[in-house]
């Protein structure tokens, strides 16, 4: 069985505390490989290999730092199969939708590459007699990122991309449950130029987590999981004095209004509500549609729809719609959850729990579910299930659609299915919600807008990705300065290069 590393000062490093945990297959059931379990002195070491290195590493321009993401990001266009390989085996994804998960990261990388732009200060001439004021924005030193399983590439590169780029050192404390393409990921930035020491990646579990809460070096916590750890480790890190950012669990809600395309609400509710079997912070759990003719409507054109998903494998190939959830843990809350809807008196409509695929029996493949006739007051509309299941709430009005999604305690993403700008430009001027498409179901922004959440799906004042992260990594400098008016004697008549 394959042993798993730590990524330390430019090298693998074996775990020393003695305590592993088990990577599986999520198709097959079967252990995989065992990772590391950091303990603190391990994570405190790290942290000291990266501030010994960040010195240096912020000295260098900018526009040094933006050629490493230059080649960083041809490097992963040349590695996309193998790192989307990789994880497809360990999470479970299939193929295309792993490559996903790379090129998102990938893109921002890309933004990145602008931070000679991105970290240009301000300078006011003559703000008083012979007095010239500027400011400066400045690396934090060490900075660290706890990410979760279901995006192992591209929320790792959301956070070390632009603390790299700003001339931090950084500490990623990737999900145990999928860490190889973290691991892979520092190897080829380092194949990339960023010296050594700059990026390291230390496998863990709480008391990893908890070593970099506590460790007063580490100047910066970003995190992406659930609500509960969120709100623990943000409590904890501002506590600590660190600039936190973190971010939670959601229930975005899609509404379909009655003048809406059904077919194209349907089909991107099926996109989205299943899509990586549920498991994405952005996927449509609650389709809200408004009327009861309009919700029978909806029901008719999904039924067949989620019936005929292709569950199985990522090596199955492209005609795969999604692959296993990630643990039997998982797949076991998933169900649990099921069946409390069916208890609470929700009407299941496609019922996924006797799902079988024929040769992976002990893989942790769960069927398509679809319920209807939800209400707020059920557990499978408050809760996050985080698997493929979509519940239908019908509202009779429009006011009555808004206030659901307005009046639940998350706030990640949503969406509305209109023909009618007028409503859809209420929709979004009034919706207490971080993002919102307008007939696009997952409306994760590009890399050069911010991504993240409201109330309990986002903690911190700075979103992730865009202008946002390079606020976030670093501080500001005011400099006032008066100089003494005078010519220097002599002259230099080469042009040089800024270096």
């Amino acid at each position: 069985m394959q042993e798993l590393s730590h990524y330390v000062n430019g090298g693998h490093a074996k775990g020393g505390s003695g305590r592993f945990a088990d990577v599986f297959n999520p198709a097959t059931g079967e252990v995989q490989a065992k990772v590391p379990l950091a303990s603190k002195s391990e994570v405190d070491a790290a942290v000291e290999t990266a501030a010994a290195a960040q010195p240096a590493w912020g000295a260098v321009n900018p526009q040094r730092r933006a050629r490493v993401m230059m080649e960083f990001v041809r490097l992963l266009n040349r590695d996309m199969d193998k790192l989307a390989e990789a994880l497809s085996r360990e999470h479970g994804k299939t193929f295309p939708d792993a490559k996903g998960d790379v090129q998102r990261g990938l893109e921002v990388v890309e933004f990145c590459i602008g931070a000679p732009h991105l970290l240009k200060g301000e300078y006011t001439d003559s703000a008083g007699p012979g007095i010239d004021m500027y400011s400066m924005r400045q690396p934090l030193g060490v900075c660290a990122g706890i990410t979760p399983f279901n995006f192992p590439a591209m929320i790792p590169m959301w956070m070390f991309a632009p603390a790299l780029a700003c001339g931090n050192a950084f500490i990623l404390k990737p999900s145990e449950r999928d860490p190889s393409v973290p691991l892979m990921l520092a190897e080829l930035l380092e194949e990339a130029g960023l010296p050594k020491g700059v990026l390291q990646v230390v496998n863990g579990d709480k008391e990893a987590v908890d070593a970099l809460l506590d460790n007063p070096t580490v100047q910066s916590i970003g995190f992406v999981g659930s609500t509960p750890i969120a709100e623990y480790i943000y409590s904890r890190g501002c506590a600590a004095g660190k600039r936190v950012q973190c971010f939670g669990g959601a229930k975005n809600h899609m509404i379909i209004m009655p003048d809406a395309d059904m077919d194209q609400a349907a089909d991107a509710l099926v996109g989205a509500g299943y899509g990586a079997a549920g498991e994405r912070c952005m996927a449509i759990s609650v389709a809200v549609p408004v009327g009861d003719e309009t919700a029978d409507r909806l029901i008719e054109k999904l039924v067949p729809r989620v019936e005929k998903l292709q569950v199985g494998p990522y090596t199955a190939g492209n005609d795969i719609d999604y692959g296993p959830v990630v643990t039997a843990a998982a797949k076991e809350n998933i169900l649990k959850l099921v069946q409390t809807g069916i208890d609470q008196g929700a009407e299941l409509v496609v019922d996924g729990r006797d799902f079988k695929l024929q040769g992976y029996e002990d893989g942790f493949f769960v069927g398509p579910h679809l319920f209807d006739r939800v209400t707020p007051d059920m557990d499978i509309y408050r809760k996050e299930i985080f698997g493929p299941v979509l519940s239908t709430v019908r509202a009779q009005s429009y006011e009555e659609a808004l206030g659901l999604a307005m009046d639940h305690e998350y706030g990640n993403g949503t969406a509305i299915f209109t023909r009618d700008g007028d409503t859809a430009r209420d929709f979004a001027n009034r919706i207490n919600i971080g993002m919102v498409g307008v007939n696009v179901p997952i409306p994760v922004p590009l890399a050069y807008h911010s991504f993240g959440g409201w109330k309990k799906s986002g903690f911190g004042d700075l979103n992730q990705h865009g202008t946002d992260s390079f606020k976030f990594y670093t501080r500001t400098k005011t400099v006032t300065a008066r100089w003494p008016s005078g010519i220097k004697e002599g002259g230099e008549f080469n042009f040089r290069a800024m270096e």
